[in-house]
This record gives structure tokens, C-alpha cells and sequence, in this order.
């Protein structure tokens, strides 16, 4: 089985990295830079036992290689650029014929819970991921991964659920490389509780950690509003607790390693400048489900636009009082009837 990471940043390089360490056979896929510092001087890849070097195969896109029945293609790009990446995949031929989009499974390793059904309209076999990796990238060729003794927890099953034997060897796979793998036919119970757990990146990357009393009433109240709008949708996921149980002592942040890195991924797109960030998949997919199943959402509404308006002006993280947030929130919840 050979691995194409379609996306290979802080969750994509931190896999890649840890298929290739174990001598597995994966592909990294990246744009600019990034691609330019891993063509030339490799993956740099530093985790709890020390910094690694790998130099697997890298490509800018599809055109880069020829496809084989054997590769499994791994998404880990932004939600907000996995139509494109879907679009130039799914045609693209496999060796002895038939499309990619026909043949190969995709894996949606990212959070949110619309790339599965973005996928799922080109490629046949599409599997669900819960990615719990941190991890950072911000400078190109390098990702940082501080979690010990495993570097990440993937929950991995077929979408819309189930599981079959191509699940089950890319688990062995991800499980040779220092990441656990559990198998899940209800990957997407999973994945709606990561997007709970999400729903503060847009607030960190915006104010910065959710360090003071004020910031953790904000953090709160999103959660709640995405409780509220999931039991109304009729959405099950699984608890809080029972995800904490689950991931246990599997996942220790190395102190040192974690004190430098650099929030959450929306945080990371904003250092970068990109100019996009994920808010509209996270917050904005329970501002949606509020609006479907009427249950007012001021508190992720103004999140995601707040988000989206920094990343649109290149605005640096961490640069919003919370104080001028919550007055945003307020003000929102006013109009809403909330208040």
C-alpha cells in the first residue's frame, strides 16, 4: 500500500512522517514553499524522541506520479480547499485502468464534517477520519508533533459508516507508525465530537489561548449553542467523557515541545497569512445546522465571520481584545432574541 498525503502540514506532514520512519511506502503532496523545503532538504519532523529528517517522494499535484491500484490517497488539507484537491484527483487515471475517483479509497483525515460528503460525489470509497494529532506547522519542511508515546489518535471507518477490509490495512499501517488507528463504523459520532471540541479554534486563533474567565465564558457558550443545535438535528456523537477515556494517557504533550507551538490550526492560518481559515466548517457548520433546525447560534455566528474577516485582511493572530469579542457576541445575541 503506498500513501499519498494530499496535504502534508501539521496533520498530513506528521503522518507522512511517521509512515515513512516505520519504512512505508507514502508520498508527500504540498504547494509552494512547503513543497519547495521538502524537494530540497526533506521533512523535518521533531516529536518527543528528537527531530528526523525523511525524504520520501514529493509532489505539487496528481500530474507528479502515476497512480497505482494500491495507493490509498490521504486528504489533509483546510476544508476550504478540498473541493479543489477533489476536483484534480478524482479523474486522474490508475495504472491498468479506471480513475482514481472510481478505484482508490480516500481517506478525510480533517476536521469538520463536510469533506466526506464533498468526496463522497467523486470518489466511490470514501472513509471518515477523527484526526487527535496536535501538531504545528509554520515554517516550511517543518512540522512539530509533541504527543507521547503516540504521536496522534485516528478513529477510522467508511462513510457513512461501516467498515471493511481496506479500513483495516490502512489502520495496520497507521498503527506500524507510532499513531493509533482505532477502527470506528461510527466514524462520524467521532468526528461531530472533534467538531465540538473545534469550535474554540476560531476564539484562540483570534484572541489567543482561552486562558481567563471571560475567554472560557466564551468557549462555553459555543460549545453549548453546538450541543443544543446537534440534539435538535437529531445528530448522535460520542461524549466528551467518553472520548477523554479513549484517548487516555496516549496523548501527553512533551512540555517543552508543546510551550512552542503555535495554537490551533486556524491560529497556524493566520501566522501564514493564507488568507482562508476553517471557521466556515466549524463554527459555520453550526451556524448552519442552527438555521435548518431553528436554534439561534450568536456566539458561533460571530465567531466565524470575526475569523474569516482577520484571515481575509492578513490580520496576525492573537491581536483581539476579549473584551471587544464578547461585546460582538452580545451585541449578536441581542438580535438574535437571546438576550
Amino acid at each position: 500500500m503506498r500513501h499519498i498525503i494530499i496535504g502534508s502540514g501539521a496533520v498530513g506532514g506528521s503522518i507522512g512522517g511517521r509512515l515513512a520512519e516505520s519504512g512505508q511506502d507514502v508520498v508527500l503532496v504540498a504547494r509552494g514553499a512547503h513543497y519547495e523545503a521538502l524537494r530540497t532538504d526533506g521533512l523535518r519532523l521533531t516529536t518527543p524522541d528528537g527531530t528526523r529528517v525523511h525524504r520520501p517522494p514529493v509532489v505539487t499535484g496528481p500530474e507528479g506520479l502515476v497512480l497505482r491500484p494500491d495507493d490509498v490517497l490521504i486528504l489533509s488539507v483546510k476544508t476550504q480547499d478540498s473541493a479543489a484537491a477533489l476536483d484534480a484527483w478524482a479523474g486522474r487515471p490508475v495504472e491498468g485502468g479506471g480513475t482514481a475517483g472510481e478505484l482508490l479509497p480516500l481517506v478525510c483525515a480533517q476536521n469538520g464534517v463536510e469533506n466526506e460528503r464533498l468526496a463522497l460525489r467523486r470518489f466511490r470509497h470514501v472513509y471518515g477520519m477523527c484526526v487527535w494529532l496536535p501538531s504545528s506547522h509554520v515554517d516550511p519542511g517543518e512540522v512539530v508533533a509533541p504527543c507521547t508515546p503516540y504521536t496522534g489518535m485516528l478513529h477510522l471507518g467508511r462513510y457513512p459508516s461501516g467498515l471493511d477490509g481496506t479500513a483495516r490495512r490502512i489502520s495496520a499501517s497507521l498503527e506500524k507508525g507510532a499513531l493509533l488507528a482505532p477502527l470506528a463504523p461510527d466514524v462520524m459520532r467521532w468526528k461531530y465530537t472533534k467538531l465540538l471540541a473545534n469550535l474554540s479554534n476560531s476564539l484562540g486563533a483570534l484572541t489567543g489561548p482561552p486562558d481567563t474567565d471571560e475567554a472560557r465564558l466564551i468557549q462555553r457558550r459555543a460549545y453549548e449553542e453546538g450541543q443544543a443545535v446537534l440534539a435538535a438535528a437529531g445528530i448522535d456523537a460520542v461524549s466528551a467523557e467518553e472520548a477523554a477515556a479513549v484517548r487516555g494517557d496516549h496523548l501527553r504533550q512533551d512540555p517543552d515541545l508543546a510551550a512552542g507551538r503555535d495554537g490551533s490550526s486556524s491560529w497556524q492560518s493566520l501566522s501564514r497569512g493564507t488568507g482562508s481559515i476553517e471557521a466556515d466548517h466549524l463554527n459555520g457548520e453550526i451556524v448552519l445546522l442552527g438555521r435548518l433546525h431553528g436554534v439561534p447560534t450568536p456566539v458561533n455566528e460571530t465567531l466565524a465571520r470575526v475569523a474569516n474577516t482577520f484571515a481575509r485582511e492578513h490580520r496576525p493572530p492573537g491581536t483581539m481584545t476579549v473584551a471587544g469579542l464578547t461585546a460582538l457576541i452580545d451585541a449578536a445575541a441581542r438580535e438574535s432574541g437571546q438576550e
